[in-house]
C-alpha cells in the first residue's frame, strides 16, 4: 500500500514538473507577437523565438500575427445622392503594428474596423450619385481608409487600404441602365452611319467637281492649242502668200517678166472659161471675150500700175 501511494506520488510530482516546464518554456513562431501577463496585470510581448516565463504566474493573455490581414466587410445597404439603394461590399487590408495596443486598446479591433467601414462607406456613397458610383470607386476607397487610419491608430493596427468588392443594384435600377445603354449605343451607330453616308456623299460630289474641273481645263486647253493651230496656220499661209508675191513682183522686174504675167494671166482666163462652159449648159459671156488680147492688155496695165515706175 505505501509502495503505491509513493507511485501515485511520483507521478503526481513528474506531472508537475511537465506542466511548470511547458508553463515556463515558450516558443512565439515567425510573424507573431505573444503578449504576457503577470498575475493579471501586462509584463511583456514575446517576439518570434524561444522564451522561459514563471510558471503559474506567468499567462500568454493575447496571441497576434504580425502579417497583413485581409477582412471581408459584409455587404450592406447604401442610399446614393438620387435616392438610390445599393448594395455594396467591400475588403479591409490591415496590419497589427503594436500587440499591446491591439490587446488593450480595443475589445476587438477587426470588428470595429468592419463596422466604421459599414459606417463611412455609408456616408461616402450618400454624397454621390449612382450613375458617378461606379467611376468614383477610387474616392470612396480612399475615403474609407483615411477614416480608418485616423480612428485605428489607438487599437494598435494600421489600415493598409480598403477595396469595394462588388456594387449590387436593384432590378428594376439595372433594367433601366440597361435600356439607357442600348438607347445610347443605338444612337452612336445611327451617328456614325450617318457620318459615314456623309462623309461617301462628300467623297462623292469631290470627285465629280475634281472630274469637272478636270474636263473644262482640258477643253480649254484644247481650244487655246486649237486657236494656236489655227493662228499658226493663218500667218503661215499668209507668209507663204507673201513670198509668193514677193517672188512675183520680183520676176515681174525681171527681162521678159511681164510677157510672161500676161501669157499666164490669158492661160488662166482661157481656162476658167473653159472650166466653167463644161460645168454649165447656160454661160453668159462678157462682151469683152472677143477681145482677149485687149482683156490681157488691161491686166498687164494695171500691174504696171501696181508694180510702179522702176
Amino acid at each position: 500500500m505505501n509502495m503505491d501511494s509513493a507511485t501515485i506520488m511520483s507521478l503526481i510530482i513528474l506531472l508537475i514538473v511537465i506542466v511548470a516546464v511547458v508553463k515556463t518554456a515558450q516558443i512565439v513562431p515567425q510573424r507573431s507577437a505573444y503578449v504576457v501577463e503577470r498575475l493579471g496585470r501586462f509584463q511583456s510581448v514575446l517576439d518570434a523565438g524561444f522564451h522561459l516565463m514563471i510558471p503559474f504566474v506567468d499567462k500568454v493573455s493575447y496571441k497576434h500575427t504580425m502579417k497583413e490581414e485581409a477582412i471581408d466587410v459584409p455587404q450592406q445597404a447604401c442610399v446614393t445622392k438620387d435616392n438610390i439603394q445599393i448594395h455594396v461590399d467591400g475588403v479591409i487590408y490591415m496590419q497589427v503594428i503594436d500587440p499591446k495596443l491591439a490587446s488593450y486598446g480595443i475589445e476587438d479591433y477587426r470588428y470595429a474596423a468592419i463596422q466604421l467601414a459599414q459606417t463611412t462607406l455609408r456616408s461616402v456613397v450618400g454624397k454621390i450619385e449612382l450613375d458617378k458610383s461606379f467611376e468614383e470607386r477610387a474616392v470612396i476607397n480612399e475615403r474609407v481608409v483615411d477614416v480608418l487610419t485616423e480612428a485605428s491608430e489607438p487599437w494598435g493596427v494600421k489600415v493598409l487600404r480598403y477595396e469595394v468588392a462588388d456594387i449590387r443594384l436593384p432590378e428594376s435600377i439595372k433594367d433601366a441602365l440597361e435600356k439607357q445603354m442600348r438607347a445610347e449605343r443605338e444612337r452612336r451607330a445611327v451617328v456614325a452611319e450617318s457620318e459615314g453616308a456623309r462623309e461617301a456623299k462628300i467623297n462623292v460630289s469631290e470627285g465629280m467637281k475634281q472630274e469637272m474641273i478636270n474636263v473644262s481645263e482640258g477643253d480649254m486647253q484644247k481650244q487655246i492649242n486649237e486657236a494656236k493651230g489655227r493662228a499658226e496656220e493663218i500667218r503661215m499661209i499668209a507668209e507663204a502668200t507673201a513670198g509668193g508675191i514677193e517672188r512675183i513682183a520680183k520676176a515681174i522686174n525681171l527681162p521678159g517678166g511681164s510677157d510672161a504675167v500676161s501669157l499666164r494671166i490669158a492661160e488662166q482666163y482661157v481656162k476658167q472659161f473653159g472650166e466653167l462652159a463644161r460645168t454649165n449648159n447656160t454661160m453668159i459671156l462678157p462682151a469683152e471675150l472677143s477681145d482677149i488680147g485687149g482683156v490681157v492688155a488691161g491686166l498687164a496695165k494695171t500691174l504696171e500700175k501696181a508694180r510702179g515706175p522702176v
